[in-house]
């Protein structure tokens, strides 16, 4: 008799969880969201067919970025760099890269240890440049676009 009651209150409280809790696996705006996607995408895409590629070193205090284009495309003046840390927000940051030629630098607080999601983009946010570091046992790291991604 014990072992189908404990199966009648188990079903109850499983029942009680699933109404209760909020999965979060659908959301409302998931139009909004797949156009975001598809704009990411298509921003990637540019970085492909300009042919960029960026090559970042770090240091202790300081951001070296070399950006070069197979095709021949002009580089910009400015861009811009985000460090994002996969579990701690509040260590992010966001950089204003200056240069001339392919050349860029900035200012930089010290990163603590650990794995670093990289972002970088010009400033219309027309392309974009990803990849991840490893400090301290990695202080460069070459940003490529990604192989060829699938039109619409």
């Amino acid at each position: 008799m014990s072992l189908p009651a404990t199966a009648v209150i188990a079903g109850i409280a499983t029942i009680w969880i699933a109404i209760e809790s909020d999965d979060g696996l659908v959301v409302d705006d998931y139009y909004k969201q797949g156009l975001a996607i598809q704009i990411t995408l298509d921003r990637a895409r540019e970085a492909g067919r300009l042919g960029l590629s960026a090559d970042l070193r770090f240091d202790s205090e300081t951001l070296a970025l070399g950006l070069s284009s197979s095709n021949g495309a002009p580089l910009p003046e400015a861009l811009f760099v985000t460090l994002t840390h996969p579990t701690q927000g509040g260590m992010d940051q966001s950089l204003s890269l200056v240069g001339q030629g392919g050349t860029y630098t900035a200012a930089l607080k010290p990163l603590p240890m650990g794995r670093w999601n990289i972002l970088l983009e010009d400033e219309s946010r027309s392309w974009r440049l990803t990849g991840t570091i490893h400090l301290p046992t990695e202080t460069t790291v070459r940003l490529i676009p990604p192989p060829k991604i699938p039109d619409r």
